[in-house]
């Protein structure tokens, strides 16, 4: 049987989003997967999958807002910026931070943001990826990105550690695709003198799917195909992620056949990719053509769905 939908999956630790999809691939049978974000092995939480046609809508759903949330540690900085890596600054924490100082500083990291990828991340440069050089000890500049922080918020009161003169606290973060939350944590660290990393991180939101709404592998496991079939989402939850319209009956030939049409073919402007649908039927996403002005042209086609 193939699938033809979205099915958020509660990811664990201990697996790479590609062990994910492969396993999936191998309990529902069928190759046509893909996912909707990276996580690392070490971070848990919603990894969404479009199965079949639904692969087509990878990269809208990917464009979506996400959310997490995760641990600080003030004291010390480690070389993969998370829990898993060697310390390689330390430096006590002497006079532990109010919360207002901390809710402070978080709220200063809102809105748009520049970031440098740390050097164990997937991101490619002159052919290689980061996390390459850093295993052989070279050091290469690094890109600097552009992030968008739309919420970011402290989660219970800060501890402070006399013993390890260390303090840490948990957060919660709404962020842009291509965000590297260690990085806005160790980020978060510098803001207020001190070296830090990141503790833990679960994403809770992803392509509009909460915690709350994923499956576990264990389940998909045991589940029988209706039981599956119930549990995927459909293609229109593409609605919740793009804007949307419905055609008329003169358009619907044209965008069947992938034709490219001029901007005044619908009723309304369409200035970023946007679903098209006939009697309820999602047909196409199309969108401002990148080389031809004032022309629309198809994205992804969905025919026989």
């Amino acid at each position: 049987m193939t699938y033809h939908g979205i099915l958020p999956i509660n990811k664990p630790k201990g697996m790479t989003s590609h062990d994910v999809v492969f396993k999936a691939r191998k309990l529902l049978k069928m190759k046509k997967i893909g996912h909707t974000g990276t996580l690392d092995p070490d971070v848990e939480g919603v990894l969404v999958l479009c199965l079949g046609k639904a692969t087509k809508l990878v990269n809208y759903l990917m464009e979506s807002p996400k959310a997490y949330q995760g641990g600080i540690f003030l004291g010390q900085a480690t070389e993969t910026e998370d829990a898993s890596g060697a310390v390689i600054a330390s430096q006590p924490v002497l006079n532990p931070l109010t919360d207002a100082q901390v809710d402070q500083a978080m709220a200063a990291m809102t809105g748009e943001i520049q970031q440098i990828p740390p050097y164990y991340s997937a991101v490619k440069v002159k052919g290689k990826r980061l996390y390459e050089y850093a295993r052989t000890g070279q050091r290469v500049e690094r890109p600097v990105r552009q992030a968008q922080i739309y919420d970011f918020q402290r989660q219970g009161a800060t501890l402070y550690d006399p013993q390890d003169q260390s303090q840490s606290w948990n957060f919660q973060v709404t962020c842009s695709k291509g965000t590297y939350v260690r990085t806005l944590a160790v980020d978060l660290g510098k803001s207020l003198g001190y070296p830090a990393h990141m503790t833990w991180l679960q994403r809770t939101m992803a392509a509009g799917f909460s915690l709350d709404q994923t499956y576990s592998l264990a389940w998909l496991d045991q589940a029988s195909p209706s039981q599956i079939e119930a549990a995927i989402y459909s293609l229109d939850h593409v609605k919740k992620i793009l804007p949307w319209l419905a055609l008329k009956p003169d358009q619907v030939f044209s965008i069947q056949h992938g034709q490219v049409v001029d901007q005044d073919f619908f009723d309304q402007d369409l200035s970023q990719a946007t679903a098209l649908y006939y009697q309820n039927q999602l047909l196409a996403i199309y969108g401002p053509h990148p080389d031809k002005a004032g022309r629309l042209k198809p994205f992804a086609m969905f025919p026989d769905l």
